[in-house]
């Protein structure tokens, strides 16, 4: 069996994580741990401005089966249960929040060599049923994500996408916000030897007439020394530097400052991820 379309969130991912991936402007700290019987904990903490964000993840996997419970600091508690292939090709995943009763779902994932199928159902007495499919294979795809309201009867989501990839390039078209908005971007591999890319996006508002471009660019400068750069027409300009200086232990510095307001103060973020 091939590699096949993958899922509708596939579309054009890979342009988004070149353009968006690993950015911000928080201090952001996360360390994982293993215990003796395999149990994975990690406890990360976020710093936006004067508020201090933690949590807290347990990860245990037995065969197939995959738990992870979060806590975080409004002492929500997190659960999401995942089955992988309990037949050939179907993953099922069960989540929950506590308190929040409104909040379980189960969700069915189907990946063929020539679709993918994604479908989830609220557990209340008047679900969200959300359904996105892909057919295609590993070079074209054409998808919809859809979601339905049961206690109005009206779709609250209806997106299309359409993918093409090949060895060098991926292109994405996607109509978005029940077709108020156009996505095209665009994804090249410049050198793999160095892990050098180029990508865009062009975003188009109907309602507003705006439109929104976005580029971007990555580059390794050693095996363990990536850095990226962006920019979009509204004079906002990005850049990263990402070290692993130890296996799956990454540091990363980012910045952002504004083409157009120069005298405002730079907008930087700092991430450590520690990992054994």
């Amino acid at each position: 069996m091939g590699k096949g379309p993958g899922l509708y969130s596939d579309i054009g991912k890979i342009a988004r994580d070149l353009l968006y991936r690993d950015y911000q402007s928080d201090h952001k700290f996360t360390v994982t741990t293993y215990t003796s019987s395999g149990v994975a904990i990690t406890s990360s903490g976020t710093k936006k401005g004067e508020l201090f964000i933690a949590d807290v993840n347990t990860q245990l996997k037995n065969k197939n089966i995959t738990t992870d419970v979060k806590v975080d600091t409004n002492s929500n508690l997190f659960t999401t249960i995942t089955v992988d292939e309990p037949a050939p090709g179907l993953k099922t995943i069960f989540s929950f929040i506590i308190p929040d009763q409104r909040s379980g779902k189960v969700e069915l994932q189907y990946l063929h060599e020539y679709a993918g199928i994604s479908t989830s159902i609220g557990l209340t007495a008047n679900p969200i049923v959300n359904f996105s499919g892909v057919v295609g294979n590993d070079t074209l795809s054409l998808g919809t994500d859809l979601s339905f309201d049961t206690a109005t009867g009206n779709f609250t989501k209806c997106n299309a996408g359409l993918g093409f990839s090949n060895a060098d390039l991926i292109a994405a078209l996607t109509l978005n916000d029940k077709g108020d908005t156009l996505n095209a971007s665009y994804y090249h591999t410049v050198s793999p030897l160095t892990s050098t890319a180029v990508g865009a996006e062009l975003s188009h508002c109907f309602s507003t007439n705006e439109n929104t471009l976005t580029i971007g660019t990555q580059h390794a400068l050693d095996p363990l020394t990536k850095v990226k750069a962006r920019a979009n027409n509204s004079g906002k300009v990005s850049a990263l530097i990402q070290h692993e200086w130890r296996p799956k232990s990454l540091f990363t510095i980012s910045g952002e400052v504004d083409a157009r307001a120069v005298e405002k103060s730079a907008k930087i973020g700092l991430a450590l991820a520690l990992k054994p």
